[in-house]
C-alpha cells in the first residue's frame, strides 16, 4: 500500500463516493449506510458469539447519564476537552423572543440555553459502576458485564475513524485484582484472534489515554508504566500510525474508590473493561477489503455472515 494514498481523504471520499457514509455538514457526524449498518450488525453477532462462553449479564443503556455522575467519576479531571452536555432552553416568552430574533440577525442564540442535568456518554462503562454500587456489596466470584451504547467525545475531525458520536461494544468485569486482570489477558488473546479471522492486519501495542494539560503527560506516563491500557491497532487512515480498535483497560480500584465498590469483607472491588470500537472495525473492514461486501474475501464472509 502506498502511504501517500492510504490516509483519511482517500478513505473518506471512498466511503461517500460509493454511498457507504453520508455527509451532514459537521465533521465527525456522518449518515450511515444499509451496508455499514450491516457490517457492524455482523460483528456485534461475531463478538457475542466469541464472548458467550463467558455468560455476561447484557445492559444497554442510553447515550445520555446523570451529568452528577460523570463529575463524580473524575471524567472532567482527565477530559474535559472530550466531554459534552446537553443544554436546552428554559426561558419563557420575553427570552423567547430574544431567541428568535437573534436567529434572525445571525447572533449567538445558544447562550440562552442553560445546562442540563444531563451530560452525554463518553464511555459506555461510565453508567455501570454506580448502578452495581447501588445493588450492594459485589460476590466473590465477582460480576461480569456486556454492555453497548452510543458515545460522543468531542473531537471534530475529517478523520472517519475519529467519530464525535460513535458505538462502543464492552465487557466489563468487576472483581479482585487477579480476576479481572486474568480476564483482560483472556480478550487480548481472543481480540487479536477475532481481528485476524477477518484478515486485517493489526498490532497491540502498549497505550495510554489522551489525558488533559501537563499533568496529564505524567498520567499517561504512569498508565504506560504500568500496563494498565493496552489496544489492538489497525491501519485504517495511516500507515504510519494505525488506528485503536479495541481497548483492554484495567482500572486498578479507581472505580471502587469512587463509587463504593465493595465485597462483603469490605475489600474495594478492581475492574477491567474491553472496549469494542464499531464503526473504527467497520471502517477497516471496507479500508482493506474495498467497498462492495459481495466482493469481500471469502473466509472474511463466512466469519461474519456464516457462509461456508
Amino acid at each position: 500500500m502506498d502511504a501517500k494514498t492510504f490516509d483519511a481523504k482517500s478513505l473518506l471520499d471512498s466511503l461517500f463516493d460509493n454511498g457507504i457514509l453520508f455527509e451532514t455538514g459537521v465533521d465527525g457526524l456522518y449518515g450511515r449506510s444499509g451496508a455499514f449498518e450491516e457490517v457492524i450488525e455482523r460483528f456485534e453477532r461475531l463478538v457475542t458469539r466469541l464472548g458467550a462462553p463467558d455468560k455476561a449479564t447484557r445492559i444497554h443503556f442510553p447515550p445520555g447519564m446523570s451529568r452528577a455522575t460523570l463529575e463524580k467519576s473524575g471524567y472532567m479531571k482527565s477530559f474535559p476537552q472530550l466531554a459534552g452536555c446537553v443544554h436546552s432552553f428554559m426561558g419563557g416568552e420575553r427570552e423567547h423572543a430574544s431567541l428568535l430574533n437573534m436567529m434572525a440577525t445571525g447572533e449567538d442564540w445558544t447562550e440562552l440555553q442553560k445546562a442540563t442535568n444531563v451530560s452525554l456518554t463518553p464511555a459506555a462503562c461510565y453508567p455501570l459502576y454506580p448502578t452495581i454500587a447501588a445493588r450492594g456489596p459485589v460476590p466473590a466470584e465477582g460480576v461480569l458485564f456486556e454492555l453497548s451504547s452510543y458515545c460522543f467525545r468531542h473531537e471534530p475531525s475529517q478523520d472517519p475513524a475519529r467519530m464525535q458520536l460513535f458505538r462502543m461494544r464492552e465487557f466489563v468485569r468487576i472483581g479482585t485484582a487477579s480476576q479481572v486482570r486474568a480476564f483482560r489477558e483472556s480478550w487480548l488473546t481472543r481480540g487479536k484472534a477475532m481481528i485476524q479471522s477477518l484478515e486485517l492486519p493489526c498490532d497491540v501495542d502498549l497505550a495510554n489515554d489522551p489525558f488533559f494539560g501537563r499533568g496529564g503527560r505524567m498520567m499517561a506516563n504512569n498508565q504506560r508504566d504500568q500496563g494498565l491500557k493496552f489496544e489492538l491497532l489497525i491501519p485504517v487512515t495511516s500507515l504510519e500510525k494505525p488506528t485503536a480498535c479495541l481497548s483492554f483497560n484495567y482500572h486498578q480500584d479507581h472505580f471502587g474508590q469512587t463509587w463504593g465498590l465493595k465485597f462483603a469483607d469490605g475489600e474495594l472491588c478492581h475492574s477491567a473493561c474491553v472496549g469494542f470500537g464499531l464503526e473504527r472495525v467497520a471502517l477497516a473492514l471496507f479500508r482493506h477489503h474495498g467497498p462492495d461486501i459481495e466482493a469481500w474475501p471469502a473466509k472474511v464472509r463466512a466469519v461474519l455472515w456464516g457462509e461456508r
